[in-house]
């Protein structure tokens, strides 16, 4: 409590001292913005809605403008233009590892940004084997079998209504545990492994951006989560190196991967702690993507019932082959690697979600050295030092990239329109070198999850309005108008 009153006047040391003592910035550096009252008008509108802030700075400022807060200047980079750089350049140049190291108490010392550099790229190489097509081919039946056992159970009346985040943000961490910790992990341990998540979860504040070893509640009860989840994982681990090797080789997730795992330097391994790290590092990236990803496609197909008749329609064409082995029922089909593939304007309308909204609405790096970059062809100088920060957010809604990009038109990912072709224009999944390797696992497990309910299902917002972005959260999902009412389809196998 005492930290969190003193805040306020940390805000106005930061202030004076960036004022009258910071390093003289280059004349052609990006503008400084400023919005709200003196001093503390950008912690409030950052504080109260990061996206309407960026928003009213653009509008001011341009699509490139630096911002101080607690004595670092971010400078935001706007559009594909300007922002190249930020995903043209290596870590030399434009640094993950300075900008993320608040997450060291969740993930651990020695892993992802807390790595040196040639280790956190071989563990994510490593991770990247793991979510190759080899093995997505066996993740979908996994993923599909958690969800037949899920919705038995907690959608099985004929109708009813159910808040649709709260079900899919279960069903997601329940067929990821399943996926990338394994079948004794999801079998024995799940309910634990669960609970402990949620700690770790709720221990990520904005205040820890800033502070991330402050002496609030939340961190506390995140440093008592991990070492749990280190505890568990551990026991599992020693289990897993004592068995029999044969058994080992027939697993398929990426907990024995990163087992098996050693450095091409030295030839080491991960320790008990670091792989309970990767793991906690995984799930974290996509087990609220992915939830937030699928509830917000299932209420956008809802609100737009001719691209839910068009998605109905590629289900029945993709799948009607497969149907006559189960008297034409479409519903029936068990889905593979390869239907999944062939569901394109459902892959489409994924995009155009993430594009709508995208779970992080801020990407950042730290400049290692003076950065050149251009806006509207003219040059400026991003100052070394400076937090660099694009906003996924913002780009997918720029009506000089995306036609009225306030609609839901997954259309606008076809060949015939294939707006997404600028470079760095649409970042659903990052871009460039830092990309989000587990992409194709986050699009075969909401394509799962969304043609199995509407196969099945059919569903009608209870409030009748279109839910709000949580601007609020550190990873952004729908927050309010979450109840819908679903119907199962007489041919619905649930």
């Amino acid at each position: 409590m005492l930290f969190l009153l003193a805040i306020p006047a940390l805000v106005l040391l930061f202030f004076v001292i960036s004022t009258f003592f910071g390093k003289k910035r280059p004349s052609n550096a990006p503008p400084t913005a400023s919005v709200g009252a003196p001093v503390v008008g950008n912690y409030i509108k950052f504080g109260q809605n990061p996206v309407e802030f960026m928003q009213e700075c653009a509008a001011k400022y341009g699509r490139m403008f630096t911002v101080n807060l607690v004595g670092k200047n971010l400078t935001f980079l706007i559009g594909p233009e300007c922002s190249a750089p930020f995903y043209q350049l290596g870590d030399d140049k434009m640094s993950q590892n300075e900008v993320y190291g608040f997450m060291e108490p969740v993930f651990g010392p020695g892993v992802v940004y807390s790595a040196e550099p040639k280790k956190r790229t071989q563990q994510m190489q490593c991770a990247a084997n793991g979510l190759r097509a080899a093995r997505l081919k066996a993740y979908v039946s996994k993923i599909e079998d958690e969800m037949r056992v899920y919705m038995k159970q907690n959608l099985s009346a004929d109708s009813g209504e159910i808040n649709l985040l709260d079900v899919l943000s279960e069903l997601t961490i329940l067929t990821a545990s399943r996926c990338l910790h394994g079948d004794d992990v999801r079998e024995n341990m799940f309910a634990e492994v669960s609970r402990i998540y949620h700690d770790l979860d709720k221990g990520i504040t904005p205040i820890s951006f800033f502070f991330p070893n402050a002496p609030i509640p939340a961190h506390t009860k995140r440093d008592k989560a991990r070492q749990e989840m280190v505890d568990i994982f551990s026991k599992v681990i020693r289990a897993r190196r004592q068995e029999d090797r044969a058994i080992s080789d027939q697993r398929t997730d990426l907990l024995q991967l990163f087992i098996d795992f050693t450095y091409k330097e030295d030839g080491t391994s991960l320790t008990d702690s670091q792989i309970t790290g990767l793991l906690i590092a995984l799930l974290f990236a996509g087990q609220h993507t992915s939830s937030i990803t699928s509830t917000w496609t299932t209420f956008l197909l809802m609100f737009n019932p001719k691209c839910m008749e068009e998605a109905l329609k590629e289900q029945q064409q993709v799948l009607a082959e497969r149907a006559k082995e189960f008297g034409g029922d479409i519903a029936k089909v068990p889905l593979d690697f390869d239907l999944i593939g062939n569901m394109e304007y459902l892959q489409n309308c994924v995009k155009e979600t993430l594009r709508m909204y995208p779970p992080l609405i801020m990407l950042m790096r730290m400049a290692m050295d003076d950065i050149e970059t251009t806006l509207d062809g003219k040059k400026y100088i991003i100052p070394k030092g400076d937090i660099c920060v694009t906003s996924p957010a913002l780009s997918g809604r720029l009506d000089d990239v995306f036609k009225n990009s306030n609609g839901f038109e997954p259309d606008r990912f076809s060949p015939e329109r294939n707006e997404q072709k600028t470079p760095f224009a649409y970042l659903g999944f990052g871009a460039g070198r830092h990309a989000c390797i587990g992409q194709q696992f986050g699009l075969l497990q909401v394509k799962t999850i969304v043609s199995i309910l509407v196969r099945n299902y059919k569903f009608e917002s209870v409030d009748q309005v279109l839910p709000e972005a949580d601007y609020a959260a550190m990873v952004v999902g729908p927050k309010n108008h979450l109840r819908v009412r679903y119907t199962k389809l007489p041919n619905c196998t649930m």
